[in-house]
């Protein structure tokens, strides 16, 4: 069962919120895009609201253990506290006694920051003092990270089962409901873009999606190895040899459900993987792209248009790859026809968060656009279970009986009153299923009761232990 924070009990309690800060910055620590602060502020927001002292913990970079000056949280804490319009405590460190220190002197109502977890290297290794040590500053814990919900880290994972309360934040409820979504009932048609270099990295999204979607467009470097497995020739592009089979079974399965891939049309190419030196367009239908591939193969403006074809009127687009197209005629190319159409009637958009802001931006600018959180957004699309999910869900225990063709009405009655007075208001959910010609009665004794009431099948008997086929 997911418990929303709304579900905590937070006036006056020290509440510990693992938030996703792991935001751009320049070489001075400055922060670049602020979009991931800006989401985790209705969940701090209402922490705040509710009178609990808040403690904000996140990961910046890959310091890999050690302190690295330029990937401190202070400038992060600077950026929050004017989105706030409030004062943010930073500390220095994470855990100790100076942090302990802050936390006691918190009141009602401030926000403390906690310096890079992964200053320590216990962090990634799930350390169970130190996932000790953190769950020691809190008496509530709220994960609004979903970015790092496949990592079963100190702060994610390991500090979860010592602290009382435990839920989750408005951002992690929304990405679990999005993500759901495009699993279960996207508006269709639903269209897929997928990029990156490799088709292993891919491949479980691919077929755990195979089934739902109405078109997968393929690009990036992956491209070129479902390009090589129809056949076609590519140069010096990158590919995958070793999955070459797997391709052509992806393809083979599309065909099969009759969902449209798409491969790049045509190619930008050059003699060498570097910029600065001369390229051409290659048409990607021939039989031969063409000699050495950019390091970045990109699509030209042709694939950007063609690109549309198969669904012009996509309701759903899930996009996870890295990167916008290229060049400049492209971007302003491929907006225009959705901007066409009232914003109400364009696609839903999802951008993979390992994409460039600007690539955010414009999928936002689209229509209704949601941004995934990488890695856990693939996971999650691969029908993985989440560590950073599963540790903060809470799961009532089921606790139902019945007695078969035992007891009358009135002596049904009798239990059930019994148990009522036992039972009623569990952490367990309780129900009880009496024989059939008890349930009117049973139901009536048990209004305004936690107990749910179940049935049996009728038996011609007088009693024993026959419930029904």
């Amino acid at each position: 069962m997911i418990r929303s924070i709304e579900q905590l009990d937070l006036p006056g309690k020290r509440v510990f919120i693992r938030v996703d800060f792991n935001v751009p910055i320049d070489k001075t620590g400055a922060v670049k895009d602020d979009s991931r602060i800006r989401a985790a502020l209705p969940t701090i927001r209402y922490a705040i609201g509710r009178k609990a002292k808040v403690i904000l913990a996140s990961h910046l970079g890959r310091p890999d253990g050690k302190f690295v000056p330029e990937l401190s949280l202070e400038n992060v804490g600077a950026r929050l506290s004017q989105l706030l319009g409030r004062d943010v405590i930073f500390a220095d460190d994470c855990v100790g006694d100076g942090v302990r220190k802050l936390v006691a002197d918190l009141r009602e109502g401030q926000v403390l920051l906690l310096e890079n977890l992964r200053f320590h290297p216990e962090e990634e290794n799930n350390d169970e003092e130190f996932a000790r040590q953190l769950a020691s500053l809190a008496e509530a814990y709220v994960n609004d990270a979903f970015g790092t919900a496949h990592r079963a880290h100190a702060s994610t994972v390991g500090m979860v089962k010592h602290v009382p309360q435990r839920g989750a934040g408005f951002l992690m409820l929304s990405e679990l409901k999005t993500l759901n979504g495009l699993l279960k009932g996207a508006r269709r048609p639903y269209l897929t873009i997928l990029g990156g270099a490799k088709v292993s990295d891919k491949i479980k999204v691919i077929e755990n999606l195979m089934t739902r979607v109405d078109a997968l467009l393929i690009g990036g470097a992956m491209a070129y190895t479902f390009m090589s497995a129809r056949g076609v020739g590519v140069g010096a592009s990158r590919i995958e040899k070793d999955k070459l089979d797997l391709a052509r079974r992806v393809l083979e399965k599309a065909k099969q459900s009759r969902v449209e891939l798409v491969l790049p049309v045509d190619h930008v190419v050059a003699r060498e993987p570097k910029g600065g030196i001369e390229t051409r367009i290659v048409d990607g239908r021939s039989r031969r792209v063409g000699s050495v591939s950019t390091s970045a193969p990109r699509p030209s403006p042709s694939t950007s248009s063609a690109s549309r074809a198969p669904r012009p009127c996509a309701g759903t687009a899930r996009w996870a790859c890295s990167r916008l197209p290229s060049t400049r005629r492209e971007r302003g190319r491929w907006p225009r026809r959705w901007r066409r159409r009232p914003r109400e009637a364009r696609p839903r958009w999802w951008a993979a968060a390992t994409a460039q802001p600007r690539s955010w931006r414009w999928a936002r600018r689209q229509g209704d656009a949601h941004l995934d959180r990488g890695g856990a957004s693939l996971e999650f699309l691969e029908g993985r279970e989440l560590p950073g999910v599963k540790s903060w869900m809470t799961r009532r225990k089921f606790i139902c009986g019945n007695w078969k063709m035992h007891k009358t009405a009135s002596e049904a009655v009798q239990l059930v009153r019994e148990l009522r007075k036992q039972l009623d208001g569990s952490a367990a959910q309780v129900a009880v299923a009496p024989p059939f010609t008890a349930l009117a009665a049973v139901k009536q004794a048990l209004q305004g009761s936690s107990i749910q009431l179940f049935g049996q099948n009728c038996h011609h008997e007088k009693q024993g232990a026959f419930t029904g086929r």
